[in-house]
This record gives C-alpha cells, structure tokens and sequence, in this order.
C-alpha cells in the first residue's frame, strides 16, 4: 500500500530536466534527520512544501529512501521556506541576503507583493528601480518557464530547453505550442522533429494531419540544409525522405509537397540545368532567394569595370617590390595584374603559395591611392589571423555587418543602408555559406570591389552551399588558384605534407633525431590507447619539448564526435587532466556538459543578442549560482549566460575539425581511427593539418590515415549556384 509524505525542499541533490527525474533532501515533519526522496516531476526548487506518494526502500550503498511514484510541489507558506524559496536561485537577482530582507519586510505576502505591487520593492534596502523591474521580470520568466517545464513534461518531453523557448515565444509559449508544436523543431535549438512530432500526437495531431506532412517536409530540407549544406533537394529524393520520416503514405506527401508549393512555403525549380538526379530542386524558399541573389550580383560585378581608376600595374608591382623589398613571382604577379583590373575576383591556394603577400600587395597599392578597403573573415580568429597578416582592422562578417539585437538574423547593413567602403576583402571564403554570402552581396557598396581568398580544397561551409567551390567550377568569374610553394615554406613539414595530403599521397615523418621537426604520426591501434596518448602529449609532453601552454596552445581536432577518440570522450577527458574541479568553487551541470571556471568554451550557434557568433571561441571567468549566470571572456568582451542558455556552449579542449575550420593554432593534434570511416576523407584530414603554425601531430591507426588520404570523394551538395554562375558567365579576366 502506498504510503504519504509531505515535506519541505531543504537541498536538491541532483535534478535532469530532460527525464524530471529528481533526488530531494526534505524536512519532514517529526524527523530529525532529513530524508532523501526520489521521483519526477517536472521542476522543483528548495523551498517547495513537496507531497510525495510511495514507499520506503533500503538502498545497499545510501540507506533508507522514500521512492515516489507520484510527486507534487508547492510554494512555500511559511516564512522560512519562502525564504530558502527565494534565496536559493529560484528568482534571478534574489540571493540569500535579500530573499531575508524581502521576508522580513513583507513576510508571507512577498510572492504577491513581487506579482501585483512591485513598487513597493523599493521600500526594501539595496533595490532601487532598475533591481526592481529586474525581480518582477525574472519573477514573470520564472513562472512561464515553470508552465512551460510542466507543459512539456505532461506531453513526454524533457524540461531542459524551456528558457530558450521562453526566449523564443515569450509569455504565449504554451499557446503557441498547442497551436503548433511543430515550431519547436524548427525554432528551438536541441528540439528534434521527432520530439516535436511526439508532443504533436499526444495533443491529437493524426498521422496524416496537413500541419505534419507540411512540417515533415520542410525538417527534411532543413536537416539536408543543416546537416550536409544541401540548399535545395530534388523532388523524388524529398518525398522519399518524408514517407520515411513520417512512416506516412506517398500520395499524402505529394498532396502535401502541392499545397506547400502552391502556398509559397517551399519552391521548386523545373529549369533543365538545375534538375538533380533528373529531378526538380525544391528549396526552402529563402534559400532560393539567395541562391539566385547571390549569382545575379556576382554575375553583375564581373561584368562591371574595376572599382578604382585605371592603374598602370607593371607600374604599380616595380612601385610596391622597390617601397617593400618583397619581390613576387611570376604567377603571383600575373594575378595582381588580373586583381587590378578587376571588379571581383577570386584568389584559391593551399598553405605556403604566397596568398598573403599577394594580398598585401594589393592593399598597399590601393591604399597608396586612398582607397579603403574592409577585412573581413567568417570566424574571429580568422579575422584576427587577417589583421595581423595585413597591418589593417579585420572583423568578423557578422561584425562588419552590424549584426546584434532582436535575435533575428538581420543586419544592419544591406542595400538600403550599404557598407562604406572601396574594397571588401573577405578571407577563408570556403567558410562562407551561401545565406552570409548574399547577406554581404547585399551590402556591399554600389561602387566597391569584391576579392574572395580562400582554399577551395579544404571542408566546404558547416552551412548550406559551396560557394567558393562553385564560383571558381563556373569559369564566370575572374580568378587564379596559386600552386607554386614558396622556398620559405618548403622548409615546414606541416606546409609539405598539406599539399601531399591533397594530392593523395601518405605524409613523409622526420627523420629520427631532427631537431627542428614539426609533423609526427604517432601509432596507436586500441582507440582508448589513441585517447590515454592524446591526454598524455596535450598534458605534459608537447608543453615540455616545445614550451606551450597546454590549454591555450594545444588544439585536438577530431574527425567525428562520436566513440573514445571523438571530441565527447576527449573534451571530458581532457578537461579532467588541464582543469580538473576544486572543492570550493560552484560547477553547473547542462544539457550534458559539466561547466567550470577556466574551462575552454566554443559557441555553437549564432546568438544575434549577445553578438556572438558560431565558432567564437571563449574562456568561462565565473560561475555564479545565485544570479542563475556563467560568464564567458571572448577576448575583451564578457558574456553572460542562463543556466538554461547553456546549450549554446561546449567544452573545446577537443573540437571537430570542421568547427576548427577558419582558426589556427600553435600545435594541433589529430586522433585517426578506422571507426571513424564515413568521415575520414582528404579534404578532413587536410583542414586539420592546414590549421597548425607550428606542430601537428596524428596519433592513431596507420590504415586510417591511408584511408582519409585515399578518399576524395563525399562533399557533392544539391543546388543551383554552379549552373547559375554558368548560364550568365563570361570573366573579362581571367589568371
């Protein structure tokens, strides 16, 4: 027979707010000693009065415990519940020292108080007007986010992503989601179609319902676009997809896929040479948007005349060797010459060919005429790698384009309100996917030119398209691809293995007993042994033969996340070896990270709000539990963070080689393993060793380094930019 306990919130031991699944420590009534209650619910703070249903049971390792079938908290009544209540973090801004106060000063009326008559706040010592309207909004999220918490958990879902669906929705969420669950998957970062899917079904959205074929559709050109840069799917290829998804019947997608074309929701292209697969494209409409803005304003600034007064360029090349001392080759002055005389133009080369000094070449030329040039890079590293190459201010694309606030997506420049400049440069273009492509297209300025550097043999964008790739396949546009490796950097095995790497061949290892060796491949058949080796070298031996810091210097990229020697096992391992827990400072456990100070940080997402950006790469300085916050240093800049906002960062002591892509790094160390197969590939594998400056060194299987060098193939992305570019192309330069 079920017994009854009714008690109050004293410590919450541990609580998932994916499962709800919580143990509690209470004060019970006629006990002395707290109890330890286990069950789920789905939020829980200390301070709730909690009525548990259940029985007692003797845990070998921690005793007796209350086992909950059904658990139910309330607010606290007594002054001193409702005081941990508030000074235990449930309200943002309210920590132990007020939460005392507010009680003293309103005692059991403080929660009605904070709800209806919020002035009165300031009748209590330390709150002033600002701190007040601060308590009454996070006393207002709070209590959303609870109703959204409890929402989900009653549909089958976890609570974790709550306030980032607060954020989303604000005050209307659970209406909204009743109205449309499908939004989550589509909206809320870490919400899946099939979670989603799941709430959908429980609020009695059928099989067949339009709202779930509609959004089957468009998760699948939006998983296609997110997780292999497809911007558009052909039709067969689509409906495929989304019968499977579904588990639906194929005449219901088709009948779905009509209405949605017929409504503007997706778009489809019939022409000839954009077919796929003899198949039509069918594209979120906005990524049709920028496909097509992307090649029409390319194609118009090929066709237009250079963007400076004509220039005398075998003046101008004896003018910059003299002033500099710098003497360039013959191909890189056969594409200065090509540079000058053109409006647009694309600079391709791998690692040691002379693409920074070709640019600095052109900047210190068109500077000597006043003109101004902007810098620009997809990642701050990279950007910074560019100013400091150059002499010159270099931003981030998002930065350059004035992106931050509303959390919308929107620049503030665009062709209403362009960039002031002559030249905009923009640096590891074979990062820029095709949306921020036609966001900077549409803001550059009317008379400006355009000069895209980048490798068009490392990974294409993380995002949807190839841009780079595809403008220099076209032939439309003016452009040289730089291939002679200069004597300075013949002496870099990292430089040389590169570009053997990208022509297929097994990289050379130094020769025993060379002092100056800068490529190792160290081989580890077991996959922990890969793992124990890579924690070893970042640990001690690397800082201790070529004096790096082991945190700040070291880099591990993986080729995948997954298994002992992906960046999930690694990032633990490694954080436990460079920044293991002290017992007096506060930790914070979210979406399955353990986050600390001092921890290396990556963002994963682009968050418009705090002006960070996908790939930025930070260091946590705090933890503060009693403000709900984890503050991060991005260089200068300090960010703060809600617990719940958390899924935003990862560890990266270890990163996947694709989110490394734009950065470099002292030292770089590459776990290869044969488990990883589906993505060891050439162009992988190349990326990773091109971000090192100074060592790289591969620690795994010798079959799996043949194998991601043998492997070329794999990176084919669905879209119509390469016919695009082809149809109006023809370069009046070409190098």
């Amino acid at each position: 027979m079920a017994e009854t306990l009714e008690g109050q919130v004293e410590r919450v031991t541990f609580f998932n707010e994916e499962t709800g699944f919580a143990v509690l420590r209470l004060q019970v009534r006629g006990r002395a000693d707290l109890v330890t209650c286990l069950g789920a619910l789905p939020a829980v703070n200390v301070g709730e009065s909690v009525r548990a249903e259940g029985a007692w049971v003797r845990d070998a390792q921690h005793g007796l415990q209350f086992k909950a079938e059904r658990l139910r908290t309330n607010a606290p009544t007594s002054r001193e519940g409702i005081e941990k209540y508030l000074g235990g973090g449930s309200v943002r801004g309210i920590g132990p020292v007020l939460a005392a106060k507010l009680v003293k000063k309103f005692g059991e009326r403080v929660f009605d108080i904070i709800e209806s008559e919020s002035a009165r706040l300031e009748e209590v010592d330390k709150i002033g007007p600002e701190r007040r309207r601060a308590i009454k909004g996070a006393w207002a999220e709070g209590r959303v986010v609870r109703d959204i918490m409890v929402f989900l958990h009653a549909h089958g879902a976890g609570g974790s992503r709550a306030v980032r669906i607060y954020k989303t929705y604000g005050e209307k969420s659970v209406a909204l989601i009743r109205e449309n669950p499908y939004r989550l998957a589509r909206d809320i970062r870490g919400i899946g179609f099939k979670t989603a899917d799941a709430i959908a079904r429980r609020l009695g959205f059928g099989p067949d319902a339009p709202a779930r074929l509609g959004a089957g559709l468009r998760h699948a050109l939006h998983e296609a676009a997110g997780g292999a840069g497809h911007c558009a799917l052909p039709e067969a290829r689509l409906i495929a997809g989304t019968v499977a998804l579904l588990d639906a019947e194929e005449s219901a997608v088709r009948a779905a896929l009509a209405s949605a074309l017929q409504a503007g929701e997706l778009a489809r292209e019939d022409a000839s040479d954009l077919q796929f697969e003899n198949e039509p494209l069918v594209y979120l409409p906005p990524l049709l948007k920028a496909e097509r803005g992307v090649a029409q304003r390319l194609l118009a600034l090929a066709r237009q005349p250079p963007a400076w007064p004509a220039l005398d360029a075998e003046r101008a090349l004896a003018w910059y060797e003299k002033k500099t001392g710098r003497a360039l080759s013959p191909s890189q002055a056969e594409a200065l010459r090509a540079m000058l005389g053109s409006r647009v133009f694309l600079l391709s080369g791998g690692p040691g060919v002379g693409k920074t000094t070709l640019l600095h070449a052109l900047l210190t030329i068109l500077q000597k005429k006043n003109l101004r040039p902007l810098l620009c890079a997809p990642t701050g590293r990279a950007a910074q790698r560019l100013g400091e190459a150059t002499g010159l201010p270099a931003r981030t694309i998002h930065r350059l384009l004035g992106a931050g606030g509303g959390g919308d997506g929107h620049f503030a420049h665009d062709e209403r309100t362009p960039l002031t400049g002559d030249l905009v440069v923009v640096d590891e273009c074979s990062m820029v996917d095709l949306p921020l492509a036609h966001a900077l297209l549409r803001a550059l300025p009317p008379a400006a030119g355009l000069l895209l550097v980048g490798d068009a043999d490392q990974l294409p964008s993380v995002g949807p398209g190839a841009v780079l790739r595809d403008c220099l396949h076209s032939g439309a546009l003016p452009a040289a691809r730089l291939t002679e490796i200069f004597r300075q950097a013949e002496g870099s095995a990292i430089v040389v293995n590169a570009h053997r790497i990208n022509r297929g061949e097994l990289p050379v290892e130094p020769k025993r007993g060379e002092a100056d060796a800068d490529f190792f491949f160290i081989a580890r058949e077991d996959p922990e042994r890969i793992a124990e080796t890579i924690a070893e070298l970042v640990r001690a031996r690397i800082p201790q033969r070529w004096q790096l810091d082991a945190a700040s210097d070291i880099q591990v990229l993986c080729p995948t996340h997954r298994g002992p020697a992906g960046t999930r096992e690694l990032n633990a391992r490694l954080q436990e070896v460079l920044n293991p827990r002290k017992n007096d400072e506060p930790a914070v456990e979210k979406f399955g990270w353990t986050f600390r100070p001092r921890d290396k940080v990556i963002q994963n997402v682009n968050d418009y709000d705090k002006e960070v950006f996908n790939g930025d790469a930070g260091v946590i300085a705090e933890i503060d539990p009693a403000e709900d916050e984890v503050r991060v240093k991005f260089g200068a800049r300090t960010v703060a963070y809600r617990f719940g906002e958390l899924d935003e960062l990862s560890p990266a002591y270890a990163l996947s080689i694709h989110k490394a892509q734009g950065s470099e790094y002292p030292a770089v160390v590459i776990p290869l393993a044969v488990g990883q197969f589906l993505l060891l590939q050439r162009n992988l594998l190349y990326t990773g060793v091109t971000r090192a400056r100074r060592l790289v060194v591969l620690v795994g299987q010798p079959r799996a380094l043949a194998l991601a060098v043998a492997r070329a193939g794999g990176n084919e992305r669905c879209g119509g930019l390469l016919a695009r570019l082809r149809r109006g192309g023809n370069p009046t330069t070409s190098a």
